[in-house]
């Protein structure tokens, strides 16, 4: 949905994507990028884009924000198709294998692609750490 500006522009609207699942083990490719994250297997039929999402997550009625992924996680997937929403929270030290949270996401930031090496995709990693962190300011 776009909504009218003063200058008589649009902007598009984003209706936040709620999501509850129980953490699954992953490959912790994440943690060996200094980005650890929680994984939650998630349905194809999902109705939202792949891609690199500003999201927050509420566990035990706490809330975290959080970067999200959604996606096959194509610069590791090796031909694997099964979607999975990781999620790296912020300020977060703990296990969460086998809890239950709930993701919100809340803006999304870019399409999922395939990085040439890890340490490409570890850069663009803390860009979109610094856009999300900029986000979850205004939230």
């Amino acid at each position: 949905m776009d909504l009218p500006t003063n200058s008589g522009e649009s902007i598009e609207t984003f209706s936040v994507i709620r999501i509850t699942g129980r953490v699954i083990e992953g490959s912790k490719v994440g943690r060996e990028l200094g980005y650890p994250t929680a994984n939650i297997a998630v349905p194809a039929s999902l109705a939202a884009a792949d891609g690199v999402y500003a999201a927050t997550v509420e566990l035990d009625g706490q809330r975290w924000g959080a970067m999200a992924n959604l996606g096959v996680k194509p610069t590791f997937s090796n031909g694997e198709v099964a979607r999975v929403l990781e999620l790296h929270l912020f300020d977060f030290e703990g296990d969460l294998y086998g809890r239950e949270l709930t993701a919100e996401l809340r803006e999304f930031i870019r399409p999922e692609r395939r990085f040439p090496t890890p340490e490409a995709l570890r850069v663009q990693i803390s860009e979109d750490e610094t856009i999300v962190k900029n986000i979850l300011k205004c939230i």
